[in-house]
């Protein structure tokens, strides 16, 4: 990272150096560091958040810089937490079943021990077999590669056949809407090999871990989370900064003009099509172990929705605004929906913001399509400028 570098992005420094910030204040909070300003589960919550700033960043490249407005990435997000969620539950069954067979006369043969192990995992929609693609969940190395190249794979499949087919605009929005309602319908399966509406569950409890306290595992999650998120911010703010940051931000403004001035454009809206896809599996992959849960619903077509309203309200074409518009909506969603913010009596109804909070930021969303529709990072520049000129 050389001078030229930073003195072209001045934001990074001061986004690092914040982030840096904030980690480490929140960590001396922590319950394990003994203080206990922060209660684990507001810990869980700020590591998620870091998760969902992470996806949201994606999202911005993809959208803000590239054009390609994808109601398909926060599915991409799900395949990550589902890919890291199937060797938790595998091993973490391992260990349950192994300990509780440990009395028995005759030690257990491995196709017992499997079987057992695929009882307690597909139980509950009525099977004891496992799936093909459980084929590799004893092995986190694999997994963890499954966490990236599954997401980048499909965002790959799909991309070549859209890009080159040159849809763009409204129908390719709505293309990768489908192809999220496809994969969570798919899901929803109990068939599938992924137990249907129940998800997986127990994320939370990491395998070989079990002496070291959630206080502790958590905090560990908040700082993978962390410096997820800076390494993204990292890797997006050079692939923009750049030449080719030039190129897909042309596309985004003029494909046709780009297009005769002899780049490939499709290559370029594959290429970032798929390593955002890859970036949302990892911040999937941190964030559902801290959620503890992950189910189809997480893969519908809304969560996707709610994404592009974040870096809307944040300021696309901006990370910075797409990391303020993730953080302030997440912490706000569990403020609202988490009993926080107090019911307003008007008399003849009870606002109950549990059940008002999607309304609430609806509006905000409108509004600030048609006031603000640089989003809350426009008003960062606004002050940059004026600053600049006094």
């Amino acid at each position: 990272m050389n001078n030229s570098f930073i003195a072209k992005n001045p934001s990074v420094l001061w986004f690092l150096l914040g982030l840096s910030l904030f980690t480490v204040l929140v960590s001396i909070l922590s319950e394990a560091a003994g203080t206990a300003l922060i209660s684990t589960s507001f810990l869980k919550t700020l590591g998620k958040t870091l998760c969902l700033c992470l996806v949201a960043i994606a999202m911005d490249v993809v959208w803000g810089y590239c054009g390609i407005l994808s109601l398909g990435h926060f599915a991409f997000f799900g395949i990550g937490g589902y890919a890291i969620g199937m060797w938790l539950m595998y091993d973490r069954t391992k260990d349950i079943v192994v300990t509780s067979l440990e009395n028995n006369i005759l030690p257990p043969t491995p196709d017992e021990i499997t079987t057992a192990i695929g009882s307690q995992i597909f139980g509950v929609v009525g099977s004891s077999e496992f799936p093909v693609i459980w084929a590799f969940s004893h092995s986190l190395t694999l997994q963890l590669l499954a966490v990236v190249l599954v997401p980048g794979l499909l965002a790959l499949v799909f991309g070549w056949l859209a890009f080159r087919s040159r849809v763009t605009g409204v129908y390719l929005s709505i293309l990768t809407q489908a192809m999220t309602l496809a994969l969570s319908l798919y899901f929803f399966q109990n068939d599938t090999g992924l137990r249907g509406n129940n998800g997986l569950s127990g994320l939370q409890n990491i395998p070989g871990l079990d002496d070291v306290s959630q206080a502790t595992l958590s905090l560990w999650f908040f700082w993978a989370s962390a410096f997820a998120l800076g390494s993204g911010y990292l890797l997006f703010v050079w692939m923009t900064s750049g030449k080719f940051g030039s190129v897909i931000r042309a596309i985004r403004d003029n494909e046709a003009r780009v297009r005769f001035l002899g780049y490939h454009v499709e290559s370029y809206k594959l290429f970032i099509f798929t390593v955002t896809a890859m970036v949302a599996g990892v911040a999937g992959a941190l964030y559902y172990p801290q959620a503890g849960i992950i189910n189809p619903a997480e893969i519908a077509p809304i969560a996707s929705i709610y994404l592009a309203v974040w870096v809307a309200i944040g300021g696309r074409g901006r990370l910075y605004g797409a990391v303020i518009g993730a953080a302030v909506v997440s912490l706000m969603s569990s403020w609202f929906t988490g009993g926080g913010a107090p019911d307003i009596n008007l008399g003849i109804y009870v606002i109950n913001w549990t059940d008002w909070w999607l309304v609430l930021l609806g509006l905000t969303f409108v509004a600030v399509t048609l006031f603000f529709p640089k989003g809350i990072g426009g008003l960062f520049d606004l002050l940059a400028r004026k600053g600049k000129q006094s």
